[in-house]
């Protein structure tokens, strides 16, 4: 017998988000046009109750603010029902982990029993037909996917590394660089390799402080210390 075919396609990254309009525990919601000039981090969970999720919509919740700060929305979604949303959520509020208490999430949760987002998203896939997998998606403020990234159930997201990814992506699209491996705010960056002869030449031979190479195609940009 034919396998069932769960996912109706997953988009790629410089893909245009798929729109979908969704009942969340913060009303009603079209994406992305409602979040137009926002960066975006959507993500999914298998479902409502389940320990990692908890400590992960814990953690997302107390980082709000932080997100906000960084023009970026939050948006979670399950394949359980709004009520069982809005019970887990207030149950979350009861709850005290790693420093965290009387957390409220306040960013909405997206109600999907028809599995019609979670579709077009590619976040049903073959460990299950009824659950949504760990799944994040960093949107811009174009409404263009910018990074994916999967978790298996077992594993909680490091959401101190979601947070960087972000700032990368933001800090590539202002200053039209690339950052290396383990960059932080306020490491150095890579500027875009050379596209000709003279221009590798000239970078080898710059006496700009600002700027140095390791090779002609491996320049940094050194950060100013505030």
């Amino acid at each position: 017998m034919e396998e069932m075919k769960t996912n109706q396609g997953l988009p790629l990254i410089g893909d245009k988000a798929p729109s979908f309009h969704a009942v969340t525990t913060q009303g009603e919601i079209n994406f992305p046009e409602d979040y137009a000039g926002k960066w975006v981090i959507l993500f999914s969970h298998p479902a409502d109750f389940t320990p990692v999720c908890t400590t992960e919509f814990m953690t997302f919740a107390s980082m709000a603010d932080e997100f906000k700060a960084l023009n970026t929305e939050l948006v979670g979604l399950s394949i359980d029902s709004l009520y069982a949303h809005i019970a887990w959520l207030r149950k979350i509020q009861e709850l005290e982990w790693n420093g965290m208490k009387n957390v409220e999430v306040k960013f909405p949760l997206i109600e999907d029993i028809k599995m019609d987002v979670s579709r077009k998203y590619g976040m049903v896939q073959s460990q299950s037909s009824t659950q949504a997998v760990r799944a994040v998606f960093i949107i811009d403020t174009e409404g263009i996917v910018r990074t994916i990234l999967f978790y298996p159930a077992s594993t909680g997201r490091n959401f101190d590394e979601i947070k960087r990814v972000v700032l990368a992506l933001q800090k590539a699209d202002r200053d039209h660089i690339a950052t290396p491996a383990n960059w932080m705010p306020g490491d150095d960056v890579i500027v875009p390799t050379a596209g000709s002869c003279g221009t590798a030449k000239e970078r080898m031979e710059s006496t700009d402080e600002d700027q140095y190479c390791l090779d002609w195609f491996l320049c940094f940009k050194r950060e100013k210390k505030s």
